[in-house]
């Protein structure tokens, strides 16, 4: 099992191809703030400046990409100081109809400035350490692309994609957009040391086997003595060392990994709460209820009930 897949998968990413542009001066987006969301920019022509909700400003240039996690609102212009108009107007103003590439512009191919913009989201409720290690932005330079060439490609293949055949892209783009968020995050961790910790846990001989054995054998009754013997520590070096690379101890962990994954299960099987509970590594369904509750602030059943009753 390859983990951060399985916390990935788990916390259900799913990307959606936000637009693409053909822009000249004066140009000014607001992009407002969505919870459970991430959005990168990517620049394929000519330059942008990003306006962050600190208010710093970052400036783009061919082949760079931003990434902008949490949601946070913020602008996109031709020059920092240009007033923007909201998002939600653009798109009303335009006409767009909801399915499709959502283009602004006037598809005029020597336009001053063309970008491919993307949207992530996750499920409500998703939470990890991973996220909560997330930077307000990180940066893809054609030198950091340069270094991993297989983030480099998608994106190239992305935009040959989008620019190409733009009628009949939105479905490959989006799938694409979820592998450039994951290479992103491999690529640009270390502009984040909170990420940088944790994305390296995973690959450590000892904290990673310990995190490895919790998702791939979630359904056993582990406790800090049982793991900390299964990748060769004492039980008071394995809490300080987990502690110390993932932020929390590794009980807590444990717990909170199994909630999620009992989230993902209730959401998108039909497993019964006996079932969940037994792959999430409770003894009973009851035992299983009242953790879940104390967490979510409803029962299982309850939180299945809402999910279901929002999709209609």
């Amino acid at each position: 099992m390859d983990v951060l897949n399985d916390i990935i998968d788990t916390l259900g990413l799913k990307g959606a191809l936000y637009f693409r542009t053909d822009f000249s001066p004066p140009f000014a987006i607001g992009v407002p703030h969505y919870e459970q969301a991430a959005r990168f920019h990517l620049v394929v022509q000519g330059r942008c400046f990003v306006t962050l909700a600190s208010g710093g400003v970052i400036e783009l240039s061919a082949g760079d990409l931003i990434l902008i996690p949490a949601g946070a609102n913020h602008t996109l212009t031709s020059a920092p100081e240009d007033r923007a108009i909201p998002l939600e107007t653009v798109i009303e103003d335009s006409g767009y109809s909801g399915t499709g590439v959502f283009s602004l512009g006037e598809g005029d191919s020597a336009a001053s400035t063309q970008m491919v913009c993307g949207h992530f989201s996750f499920r409500a409720g998703a939470d990890h350490p991973l996220l909560r290690a997330l930077p307000e932005h990180l940066i893809v330079t054609n030198a950091l692309r340069a270094k991993n060439p297989w983030l480099d490609d998608v994106l190239r293949l992305m935009v040959k994609q989008i620019f190409s055949d733009p009628d009949n892209s939105a479905a490959t783009v989006t799938r694409l957009s979820e592998v450039i968020f994951i290479e992103t995050l491999r690529a640009s961790a270390e502009q984040a040391p909170n990420l940088e910790k944790t994305l390296s846990a995973l690959k450590q001989r000892q904290i990673g086997d310990a995190l490895l054995l919790m998702h791939e054998r979630l359904d056993e009754p582990w406790t800090m003595e049982k793991l900390a013997t299964a990748v060769g520590m004492s039980r008071s070096k394995f809490a300080e060392s987990f502690r110390q690379s993932i932020g929390i101890a590794p009980m807590t962990y444990l717990t909170d990994w199994r909630i999620q994954k009992a989230i993902s299960l209730l959401t998108a099987s039909q497993k019964s709460v006996q079932q969940v509970a037994a792959e999430t590594g409770y003894q009973s369904p009851a035992a299983f209820t009242r953790a879940f509750s104390q967490k979510m602030g409803v029962s299982p059943k309850e939180y299945r009930r809402q999910d279901v009753s929002t999709l209609h």
